[in-house]
């Protein structure tokens, strides 16, 4: 009984007629008559419903429905249509109703038997229809239960393949060469398997396989093309991507623990939702139009713990720390000896459209990179490759919903830089953003994108040779158009002037186009 209620309720909104239908078969399997009584007392009556149109059958309905406490309509006296109510409407009202009257020891006077053959008669043809479609569902629901793939685990699978390219001049200071490359084809599969053992937490196992999805960086000689797609090769074969386990702790608390490839966007929000992704997926089609790229320092696959709390709807706190080899209890590494990135974040909402996120993240890289791959070389390794550094990154990040079809999101990173071996090296770097977003552009669910940006720059260094001497600036567009339920198709175009923060380089252009397959 409590079965055909909850397959009831869930399709109440959707199809009504079917709803109908399964709640009488619900009557007619044998409910408890206490309980049938007490779902029944706060049923409203047929003539009681302010959108049905009363005609003989309505008012011959309406009278079984006093007599026998069949069910008809919502409490709140409507049924819900915003429409006159249709013939199969109404076969299932009446159906639930025949189901009701006939159980064992129900005496029916001739008149109302009269009455029931006549409205028989009259709606014989969707009351066949609705016998079917019961049918098919009692069939559909069997197949899905005999077939589900675990009792505790949820299997989900997501393919991205993507056609991507670029042109432009290679970022080498030499404004006599061009990038060389070609149209190339290449994909992304995951297989995320989701375990809950209290009903509260979750355990996350994500499989991943790839081709060569390309690294812009190689061919452009600058991290600024790098896409958010780009995940590195697998030579097609499986792999541990992500191990996550996250739990409660109270109302408030929710722990995150990592044993590898975390990264502090996975349990904190980034406060830019349209451009955001989980892998590049869906989204910006570049690395930097996701977040902040304060979020990537650090970003060194590493293993560690997150926790975020709630103080009410409008205030949370996120903290986070991931450390490169917390595996390995070699010197220099662990948990606590080695690279590490640490987070703290504030974030509010103080109105229903508008989100403020203040973010600090510490980090220490023993080989001096920052990791975070955006912007200049000099972003990433201000004071040379393998010179150990500590660094102090500070992130405002906005969002406004302007209006239900427009969003607004934007940044500002700075990160404090100092060389780690006591020579007394700092470095200052910036970056920000803008991000226009129009959600159901042209079609519910899918997004259109405008962003514009300064990827990480190195505006001063005591090492005058390592500070970047110009300003390039990031530009994009995309368009995510879902086709189905399971199949999103996103081109996307990337211009970049003065790549790698000098004048000397040329102009670059990316266009990719993504189609996104997810079960």
């Amino acid at each position: 009984m409590q079965y055909y209620l909850q397959v009831a309720f869930q399709l109440w909104q959707r199809k009504r007629t079917y709803a109908y239908c399964v709640l009488g078969a619900a009557i007619a399997s044998g409910m408890d008559q206490a309980i049938a009584s007490e779902h029944l007392a706060n049923i409203t009556s047929v003539s009681q419903l302010t959108e049905v149109h009363q005609d003989w059958a309505s008012s011959a309905l309406s009278n079984l429905v006093e007599r026998y406490g069949c069910f008809a309509g919502y409490p709140d006296a409507t049924f819900q249509g915003n429409q006159t109510l249709s013939r199969d409407e109404f076969a299932s009202s009446l159906n639930a109703c025949l189901n009701n009257i006939n159980q064992p020891l129900t005496v029916i006077p001739p008149a109302d038997l009269a009455t029931i053959q006549h409205l028989q008669n009259e709606f014989a043809t969707e009351l066949a229809t609705l016998e079917d479609r019961v049918d098919n569902l009692a069939a559909r629901v069997a197949e899905l239960s005999a077939n589900q793939f675990s009792t505790t685990t949820v299997l989900s699978t997501s393919i991205v393949v993507a056609a991507s390219d670029l042109t432009g001049d290679t970022a080498d200071s030499n404004p006599d060469t061009n990038i060389d490359s070609n149209l190339a084809l290449n994909y992304r599969a995951r297989m995320n398997f989701t375990t809950s053992f209290t009903g509260t937490d979750r355990l996350l196992v994500r499989l991943q396989a790839s081709n060569r999805v390309p690294n812009f960086s190689s061919i452009s000689a600058t991290n600024v093309t790098r896409l958010s797609y780009e995940v590195g090769n697998t030579d097609n074969s499986f792999n541990l991507n992500l191990l996550e386990y996250r739990f409660p702790v109270g109302d408030r608390l929710n722990i995150f623990l990592y044993g590898n490839a975390a990264s502090h966007h996975y349990y904190t929000t980034v406060v830019n939702p349209y451009f955001a992704s989980f892998g590049g997926a869906k989204g910006s089609p570049s690395r930097f139009s996701e977040r902040n790229p304060i979020y990537r320092i650090g970003d060194i696959s590493a293993g560690g713990v997150g926790a975020v709390y709630r103080f009410n709807e409008a205030l949370q706190l996120d903290l986070g720390y991931l450390a490169q080899n917390a595996g390995l209890a070699n010197s220099g590494a662990g948990l606590f000896n080695g690279t590490y990135s640490a987070l703290a974040q504030l974030s509010v909402r103080p109105t229903a459209n508008v989100e403020l996120a203040l973010t600090y993240v510490r980090n220490y890289s023993a080989n001096g990179d920052l990791a975070h791959r955006t912007g200049s070389t000099f972003a990433n390794i201000p004071f040379g490759s393998g010179v150990a550094l500590t660094s102090n990154s500070y992130g405002i990040q906005a969002l406004w919903r302007v209006a239900p079809q427009l969003a607004v999101s934007g940044w500002l990173g700075y990160t404090h830089a100092n060389r780690a071996n006591g020579v007394g090296d700092t470095a200052d770097i910036f970056n920000y953003a803008i991000n226009i977003a129009f959600p159901d552009l042209f079609k519910t669910g899918a997004v259109g994108g405008l962003g514009f940006g300064m990827p990480p720059k190195v505006t001063n260094n005591t090492i005058v040779a390592r500070e970047d001497t110009a300003t390039g600036l990031h530009f994009e567009a995309f368009y995510e158009y879902p086709l189905t339920e399971n199949i999103t198709v996103i081109p996307g175009i990337i211009y970049l002037t003065n790549p790698e923060h000098n004048a000397t380089n040329g102009d670059i252009f990316i266009g990719t186009i993504r189609t996104v397959f997810g079960f």
